[in-house]
């Protein structure tokens, strides 16, 4: 489950639907990033002194006029692709800083350094005679330059207690005298990275966050001669996963508790540096390594499965002459619809589920899509759902966990979020934020209360409608109870297809530069 626990932080802000529409214009915004971006050129291009600012300023006057004038041309929607790209305006001095080292970077031999200053996760490094002990949730460290003791729960969501406390804790002890120390049973070149499956493992928006993605950011810098060792293993984890760990590793991974044997290793690093939600900070990355990079992984790591099941589907039993026929209409069909855009619902039961998906799923194909309704299962193959959002243009779906997967789509594609009341800071954070980064349009579309299906239970002056910053600063449970858990929605259509427009407009545009660009 996503934790909104930042949520009473917002202001409030009473929205009614005039404000709405006005907000979703975003004229005034898109002037501020456009002048932002203009800065950042003028930072890097004033060497070339005042004549390339008289330039820039008249290219901003020029610009300024196009957007006020055509909205929605061609150029229009250039502009909005280049603002897309940039989202924080930086100084000139801020971009030519140096990157500190990491802490706990240059560990001596013989000793354990310890980083927790991140208020989301702990770290530790050992370095030198490295011994596992799983009997005792212990590693050893031996021949060390000092005493040490050491204890850590490897998970990064350290600020919530409820969570850590059912995480494994390991103890790391550094022994001068190496003598009694059990003898090694395996051993091991290269270092390990130790961390927890537990937690919130389950939810696939935590499975990325809390680890995934912070197995990314730790291990890459080893380029793969690394071996994991992972607490609270879980064999269907790795079922899932198991082709992005051997994209980050060589070696097979270690069951820590359920393999008794010593492991020893000439160094251990304790736990996952984690960055931010859904993100990494290139800065920080060895080769400025960032959120696409990640995603050309997840590229690599998929291939070759949804190539074998494209092999499957080929090799099946020729269809009966009646089957024949109609699957030779259906390909007629499809070669038809190859110019259309490609736009993927992703269907949700229970909670936030939209309750007049056909409707929508209507209304996208008269916009000119080529529609397929996604409803993954809890066993639904991770390759099958990235082969179907990797090839789409479009991803629509309600706020939550399965939002995740806009990680599988294309930079340059377009990921439609419906925002629920109550959800408009965890939308944008989780989501919208971290989706922009990959490079994708984000388009949000914030319900109105009449959309949501608690309309029809509070009165029309309910704060659950008219306040929901108020309610969530009652608490997580109170969010979780009534904005996450309780509520559906009926989109309005009139409104949606805006959003339609818009993500359509955007993949015209792009179809068009790319036929324009030489072969």
């Amino acid at each position: 489950m996503v934790h909104h626990h930042r949520a009473t932080l917002l202001p409030h802000h009473h929205h009614d639907e005039e404000k709405q529409q006005a907000e979703e214009e975003g004229d005034g915004k898109t002037m501020k990033e456009l002048r932002g971006r203009l800065a950042d050129y003028a930072c890097h291009h004033r060497k070339h002194g005042h004549d390339a600012l008289l330039l820039m300023l008249a290219g901003f006057a020029f610009v300024s006029l196009l957007l006020l004038l055509l909205p929605n041309s061609p150029f229009s929607a250039a502009m909005d692709d280049l603002l897309q790209l940039g989202r924080t305006p930086r100084r000139c001095d801020q971009e030519m800083a140096p990157t500190p080292p990491a802490p706990c970077a240059g560990v001596p031999n013989g000793t354990i350094c310890c980083d927790r200053s991140s208020p989301r996760a702990d770290l530790c490094v050992m370095r030198g005679d490295v011994r596992t002990h799983a009997a005792s949730n212990t590693l050893f460290l031996l021949a060390a330059a000092a005493p040490a003791d050491e204890r850590i729960r490897p998970y990064t969501r350290k600020w919530e207690s409820s969570v850590m406390s059912t995480i494994d804790e390991l103890r790391l002890r550094a022994l001068p005298d190496p003598e009694g120390a059990a003898r090694c049973d395996v051993r091991h070149d290269v270092p390990a990275v130790v961390f927890s499956t537990g937690g919130y493992t389950g939810n696939v928006y935590h499975e990325f966050n809390d680890g995934i993605i912070p197995l990314y950011i730790t291990a890459r810098r080893y380029n793969r001669k690394v071996v994991f060792v992972m607490l609270e293993y879980h064999d269907w984890w790795m079922t899932k996963y198991g082709h992005i760990v051997e994209q980050l590793s060589d070696f097979p991974p270690v069951d820590f508790s359920n393999d008794t044997r010593t492991h020893c290793f000439p160094e251990a690093v304790v736990g996952l540096r984690i960055h931010d939600e859904l993100a990494i900070d290139a800065s920080r990355m060895p080769g400025n390594q960032g959120i696409r990079d990640f995603r050309h992984m997840l590229d690599d790591a998929h291939r070759g499965r949804i190539n074998a099941i494209i092999e499957e589907e080929n090799a099946a039993p020729q269809a009966a002459p009646a089957a024949a026929a109609l699957a030779k209409k259906h390909v007629t069909e499809a070669l038809a619809d190859d110019d259309k855009p490609r736009l993927v619902i992703v269907s949700r039961n229970g909670s936030r589920a939209i309750e007049n998906e056909p409707e929508l799923a209507r209304a996208a194909g008269r916009a000119g899509f080529r529609v397929t309704v996604l409803r993954p299962r809890p066993d639904t193959e991770l390759a099958q759902m990235y082969r179907v959002l990797n090839g789409s243009d479009v991803m629509v779906g309600v706020h939550g966990a399965a939002m995740t997967h806009f990680l599988f789509m294309r930079p340059g594609s377009v990921f439609i979020q419906v925002v629920p009341l109550g959800t408009d800071w965890a939308a944008e954070n989780y989501y919208g934020e971290p989706a922009r980064r990959l490079g994708l349009r984000y388009v949000p579309y914030k319900i109105l209360p009449s959309e949501s299906s608690l309309f029809r239970r509070y009165a029309r002056d309910d704060p659950v409608l008219t306040d929901p910053v108020a309610v969530n600063a009652k608490g997580w449970q109170v969010t979780k109870k009534v904005y996450l858990d309780g509520q559906n929605v009926r989109l309005d259509m009139a409104r949606f297809r805006r959003r339609l427009r818009e993500a359509y407009g955007h993949w015209a545009a792009q179809r068009r530069r790319q036929q324009s660009q030489p072969l």
